[in-house]
Formats: C-alpha cells, sequence, structure tokens
C-alpha cells in the first residue's frame, strides 16, 4: 500500500510537470490586458506617465501586441521664448507595437522584458489662467512628432491565476525634437513605474 501510494504521487507530480519535446503539439497561450502608471522626468520637472497594453501569450514565454503610454510634466516656472515670460508645460503620447520575452512565467515571482517601438507626438502649451467662466485658457505653442524605442524590465508577481503586478523600470529613447527653445532630446529618459496586468497567462 506504501509503495501504491508513493507510486500515485509520482504519477501525479509527473504530469503536472510534463517533460515538454521540441516537436511538441500541447502549448498554452492566452492574452491580456494592462494599465501601467509611472514617474519620469521631462525638461527637469516631474511627469506623470499612464497606459495601456494589450498582448497575446504564446506558451507562456513571449507575448506581442500594441500599447500606448500618455505623458504630462507638472512644469511651474517661467521661461523665456520669443523675449516674453510664460508659464508653460510638455504633454503628449505615443504607442506601437510591444514584443515581451518573459522568463519562467509559471513562477509566483519573475522577470519580464517588454519592448515598445512606435511613433508618438508632444505639445509645448503655454498656461493662461482661467478665462471668466472658470475654463483652463491654453495655447499650443508648438508640436512635433517623434519616433520612440521603449525597452524595459519587470518584476512581475502572479498574485492569482488572472491577475499580475509588475514593477518596471523602461528606458524612452526618441527622436531628437523640433520645438523652440527646448532640447531635442528632451524626451529621452528613464521611467518608473507599476503595471496591472488581467487576463489568462
Amino acid at each position: 500500500m506504501a509503495l501504491a501510494t508513493a507510486f500515485a504521487y509520482a504519477q501525479d507530480d509527473y504530469q503536472g510537470d510534463e517533460i515538454r519535446t521540441v516537436f511538441s503539439n500541447r502549448h498554452s497561450n492566452g492574452a491580456y490586458g494592462a494599465i501601467s502608471f509611472g514617474y519620469s522626468q521631462i525638461d527637469g520637472q516631474g511627469a506623470l506617465t499612464s497606459g495601456a497594453r494589450g498582448m497575446y501569450i504564446i506558451d507562456h514565454s513571449f507575448a506581442v501586441g500594441l500599447g500606448g503610454y500618455g505623458f504630462v510634466n507638472n512644469l511651474d516656472y517661467h521661461t523665456y521664448i520669443d523675449n516674453n515670460p510664460l508659464d508653460y508645460y510638455m504633454a503628449g503620447g505615443y504607442g506601437g507595437i510591444l514584443i515581451e520575452p518573459i522568463v519562467n512565467g509559471r513562477n509566483p515571482v519573475h522577470f519580464s522584458f517588454p519592448v515598445l517601438f512606435g511613433i508618438g507626438g508632444v505639445a509645448l502649451i503655454q498656461d493662461y489662467g482661467y478665462d471668466y467662466w472658470g475654463h483652463p485658457s491654453l495655447n499650443d505653442l508648438d508640436n512635433d512628432v517623434f519616433f520612440v524605442v521603449e525597452p524595459a524590465v519587470e518584476l512581475e508577481f502572479n498574485l492569482t491565476r488572472f491577475f499580475r503586478a509588475a514593477a518596471q523600470v523602461s528606458y524612452r529613447y526618441t527622436s531628437s525634437l523640433q520645438l523652440e527653445e527646448i532640447d531635442p532630446d528632451v524626451l529621452r529618459g528613464f521611467n518608473f513605474g507599476a503595471t496591472f496586468k488581467f487576463g489568462k497567462f
């Protein structure tokens, strides 16, 4: 009886950790949607970033899909454009194709390496304060389009079968901007944030 019991447990363990071969047809695919929130530095000021993505997962180890992010920095200081002191801030967004290698995705804690390839736009916005009706009075001083590549590292936690949370560090590399009196590399830099994923993993 003892040998039979041990053999039964061994069979359960073996079936739960079945050896996968090169030509095996047994693959498990899934998909997830995610929202992200982060912090970055843009033009020397703190900036809030937020985004979303939709991904298709292939065999627990690789995901591909689309993602997009928006940003606005919290500028509240004077600069001179055409010799006029102005209060301004920068806002924009970008999006494109996401690929995401996943390392040991079945483990409770693991890493993934998403990379975004896309295009975006940014605007330099003047803040006039508020109009008579109490609405913000804004003026688009200048704007530009840019290409972006943003590789990231995520430390991911499997909280439930359908929910994961990840701490993320990424670097946003963009083409040079052409904005009046603004550094062409102003959007390049690190982003620190958290991502919340919901789906079938």
